[in-house]
């Protein structure tokens, strides 16, 4: 270690003795300054931003150097200059826009910022366009539109969502806020649908094993949700009226505005979001498929610059939602025959401070985030026995859940310059874990009280070889409280550039999840004219995997185009894979155990494909083909035989998305979204219309959806006027098949999320 620092200090000292000289200049968009674009030297670390008025100063060390130009929305412009010693030089740029640039600059595949292109990790993105362009309402719904990415609904009553990664259900997968872990267990239920759209600038989607970075459940991946960064000073409003199914209203008012302060050393985003959606019975039995929401959220981002090198960056949000699904009456929920109710009241946050030094080449990043949840709940099916019937009164199952999350850690990387004939970034951290979550309903003896505790260090190595060739290397260690020893995953990636049209990308990396409950775990469904619910096994231990990724990925960018591909393979194998174990019935209903199993494998090819033709006609899409089985057949029904398919889990699945815009005031969109066919299972109940128990294989979905946009523009108050509307599953492409009745399977639910629904919106935003 004393080597080490004794080179660095060297290097400098050394550095510092060279002659330095100045650049300035202007960075203009069709005429207009581009604030905060950044201004570097190319395989150097010698950088800056561009002020609100696009200028910059930057000093470099003469000779001849690469200037390059990048910023988010752009593409990157480049130039080669010769710099003489003690000369003032002026470089101007002009950027052009960019609708779907190639070469944006993420964070999540190596927890630093580096070019897209420039990843060993395949990183996907959706941002805040897309999201518009696709009418998301929140997280869940956005999600749809990614490759190898499925988003499911997974209950009748309460309609909890979940993602499926590379074939594996939602508690393989860590969802980040801004980087942090701060989704619990429990949020994970209902979460996806409680973030709006207008919180989110982008989003990042890693594939794969991951948990050298991330830790614990990170198996099929990592979506990482980052909010809306302050740029300049704006805002929006919109209202959005959706008619679904022909019986159900729902209503949403989202609200951003942005301050910047003149020398960009301060700014937040605030956004406020208000939804109101009434329940919708499909099949006419006086039950909800989709349940009543009353959801009401706000938070702030912001950042301020203490000095040139650091900046403090923070974000607190408080989502409110209100959930109630089952029997339609006008009633307190304990009075409904069958029903579920929610109240969640959840805060979050986090704060981020990064000091930059030596020249740029290290930093040092310290970190918090944090999530509290307090939950007020019901889940109850009133008996027919008079004997159950007055029990069930006199102490109606109402529970209450508390959840507190916190995450802190620390994180320093160093670029050195010359590393073995290239250059390399070390990335070196520890980040301590706690989650506890509290959940108890005394009427079913039902209690889950968890209390998890990760204390982990990772290491990272990312080496740029050749201009063309890049290995990174790292490793996590994680001492969980509830896994007996410490847990080391290794990760490595190869990343190699052909030209810069094409790059190579081999990839490998371990990852475990811990024997505790997740997501899943915590929901209680109906089934039999029961509560059904998820208990884990006193013996249970971790879960391990070894995943594997390979894939090619082709740009080709012209004057008047850009279109490409990419073609992935994957596969994990689990080792103790994790199950349900049907215990049977007891007084309240039907039990199942999580247990260890044998193992399991999953494997499949995600295929994509993109072209944007003048920034008019742009088009993506992606399909994945997979296959999700047990090593050795386990029991999901008892009295049944058998299987190792993993249920839920369709072989195909994919999406597309077409944009059409003739003029900047008009846009047209259309997206697919196709689920193939795939294994549930479905209780018998009375009155249900299922007599028996049994495996049940259903049929293919294909959405299709259509948005059409015009946009006003009053430059007198700079302000943009768009009127919209459109079809969501144009195609009615839902199921048509439910339960009726209380003593319904609420897990019996597939496919679609809502039946067809008929929108129109208003958007207000300045110009």
């Amino acid at each position: 270690m004393k080597i080490v620092c004794f080179f660095l200090l060297m290097a400098s000292f050394v550095s510092a003795q060279q002659q330095k000289t100045t650049i300035t200049g202007t960075v203009l968009s069709n005429n207009k300054a581009v604030a905060f674009a950044s201004v570097y030297v190319k395989d150097n670390s010698m950088g800056t931003s561009t002020d609100i008025d696009g200028d910059y100063t930057l000093t470099v060390t003469p000779g001849t150097l690469t200037l390059a130009v990048q910023m988010q929305g752009y593409q990157t412009k480049e130039l080669t200059l010769n710099i003489t010693e003690g000369q003032t030089k002026l470089v101007n740029f002009t950027i052009v826009e960019r609708d779907e640039e190639l070469d944006q600059v993420v964070v999540t595949a190596t927890r630093t910022e580096k070019r897209r292109t420039d990843s060993p990790v395949i990183v996907n993105l959706i941002n805040s366009k897309t999201l518009e362009q696709v009418v998301a309402t929140d997280l869940s719904e956005g999600l749809r539109f990614q490759p190898g990415l499925r988003v499911e609904t997974d209950c009748q009553t309460c309609n909890y969502t979940q993602i499926r990664m590379n074939g594996l259900q939602g508690g393989y997968s860590q969802i980040l806020i801004n980087g942090r872990s701060v989704f619990s267990p429990l949020t994970g239920l209902y979460g996806l649908q409680q973030i709006p759209v207008n919180m989110i600038e982008r989003i990042e989607v890693v594939r794969g094993g991951v948990s050298a970075l991330y830790g614990s459940s990170a198996i099929g991946g990592t979506v990482n949700v980052i909010t809306k960064i302050p740029k300049q000073n704006n805002y929006s409003l919109s209202y959005t009226y959706e008619n679904i199914g022909g019986s159900s209203d729902q209503n949403l008012i989202n609200g951003n505005a942005t301050v910047v302060s003149k020398d960009y050393n301060a700014g937040a985003n605030f956004f406020v979001s208000n939804r109101r959606k009434s329940a919708h019975d499909e099949n006419g039995d006086n039950y909800s498929e989709l349940p009543e929401l009353k959801g009401n959220s706000f938070g702030v981002n912001a950042f301020y610059l203490p000095t040139e090198n650091s900046k403090l960056e923070m974000s607190i949000s408080s989502l409110y939602e209100y959930r109630y699904g089952g029997e339609i009456v006008d009633k307190p929920a304990h009075l409904a025959k069958q029903s579920e109710e929610r109240t969640h009241n959840v805060l979050m946050g986090s704060l981020d401070y990064q000091l930059n030094f030596n020249e740029d080449k290290s930093s040092l990043i310290m970190y918090y985030g944090g999530q509290i949840t307090d939950r007020d709940h019901y889940t109850g099916i009133i008996p027919d026995d008079a004997q159950e019937m007055q029990s069930f009164f006199a102490a109606p199952p109402y529970g209450v859940s508390e959840v507190i999350t916190h995450q802190g850690g620390s994180q320093f990387n160093h670029k050195f310059n010359a590393f073995l004939g290239g250059s390399t970034v070390f990335t070196g951290g520890v980040e301590f874990i706690y989650d506890d979550v509290f959940d108890e309903i005394k009427s079913y003896n039902y209690l889950t009280d968890q209390t998890t505790q990760n204390i982990g260090v990772f290491v990272q190595n990312d080496w740029d070889i050749t201009p063309s060739l890049n290995f990174l290397s790292g490793f996590r260690i994680d001492k969980h409280n509830l896994v007996d020893k410490a847990i080391f995953s290794p990760r490595l990636s190869l990343l190699y550039k052909l030209k810069e049209t094409t790059q190579f990308r081999l990839g490998w990396g371990t990852g475990f999840r811990a024997p505790q409950a997740f997501d899943t775990d915590l929901h209680i469904a109906f089934a039999g004219g029961g509560i059904s619910r998820i208990s884990l096994a006193e013996d249970l231990f971790e879960e391990k995997s070894n995943s594997f990724t390979a894939s090619v990925n082709h740009d080709k960018a012209t004057e008047h185009f850009i279109a490409g591909f990419t073609v992935e393979g994957f596969y994990t194998h689990l080792n103790d894979a994790f199950y349900l174990f049907p215990l049977g019935e007891d007084d309240f209903g039907e039990r199942f155990e999580k247990r260890n199993g044998s193992g399991a494998s999953v494997k499949g090819v995600t295929v994509e494909a993109r072209a944007n033709f003048d920034y008019v006609v742009e088009i993506d899409a992606g399909f994945t083909f997979q296959s999700s089985k047990f090593d050795d057949a386990v029991e999901n029904i008892e009295g049944l035989p058998a299987t190792r398919e993993f249920l839920r889990t369709p072989n195909n699945y994919g999406y597309a998305t077409l944009t059409y815009t003739p003029t900047k005031n008009l846009s047209a969109s259309a997206n697919l979204v196709y689920t193939g066919k795939m294994n549930i299972t479905h209780f018998a109940g009375e009155g249900t219309g299922q007599d028996v128990d049994e495996y049940f294989k259903t049929s293919p979905f294909t959405e299709l959806s259509f948005r059409l946009g015009y946009t006003l523009n009053i430059p007198k108050v700079s302000t943009a006027l768009e009127i919209y509307g459109g079809v969501k599953n144009l195609t009615n492409s839902y199921q048509d098949d439910f339960d009726t009745g209380k003593n319904r399977d609420s897990n019996y639910i597939f496919g679609p999320s809502a039946p067809r629904s008929v929108f129109v919106g208003l958007k207000i935003n300045s110009l």
